[in-house]
């Protein structure tokens, strides 16, 4: 089964969730231990939780800066992954910045959404003429009761694979 099919069977299913977050937890093993998983994803939203628990903290108790940009980084890659497919662009993060607004003391979810109508116009088309394109995703990552928690803006920059260079000239 193709990575498309089994994130499209979770968008509906709670087996095909919990099995998407059981792969992906091995396909990036960076998040394993921080216990990220998707909560919600569909062509037009994503929702990535983490955890408030003992290796997400820092030093004063909270869910750590990183964590929280992990989370945020993880929910747009894996969206525009999900609308582009997994074989013909490569997606490659440019820059991250995250504004900070509030100390995470419960489990924290990261938000991203992306409307058909933003991805023909933002992604696609841009892509179809030019083989690539730079996207700019606002991320917002709120706490279980609501509170926002961070702002964060990922710039990716997406390219057919045919535009792809690996090796100096």
């Amino acid at each position: 089964m193709q990575i498309e099919q089994i994130i499209q069977n979770a968008e509906n299913s709670s087996f095909g969730l919990w099995w998407l977050n059981f792969l992906l937890a091995r396909l990036i093993p960076f998040n394993k231990p921080h216990s990220i998983k998707v909560i919600k994803i569909s062509k037009s939203e994503i929702q990535t939780n983490i955890p408030y628990k003992k290796k997400n903290l820092n030093h004063i108790k909270g869910i750590h800066a990183c964590g929280l940009a992990t989370a945020a980084e993880f929910a747009s890659g894996l969206l525009l992954l999900y609308n582009l497919g997994f074989k013909e662009y490569r997606l490659i993060m440019k820059s991250l910045h995250v504004d900070y607004q509030y100390q995470a003391k419960l489990d924290s979810t990261a938000i991203f959404k992306l409307s058909p109508n933003e991805f023909d116009e933002s992604i696609l088309k841009p892509l179809l003429n030019d083989g690539v394109v730079e996207k700019v995703c606002e991320i917002k990552v709120v706490d279980k009761d609501g509170n926002l928690l961070c702002l964060a803006k990922t710039i990716w920059q997406i390219k057919s694979w045919e535009k792809v260079k690996t090796k100096l000239k």
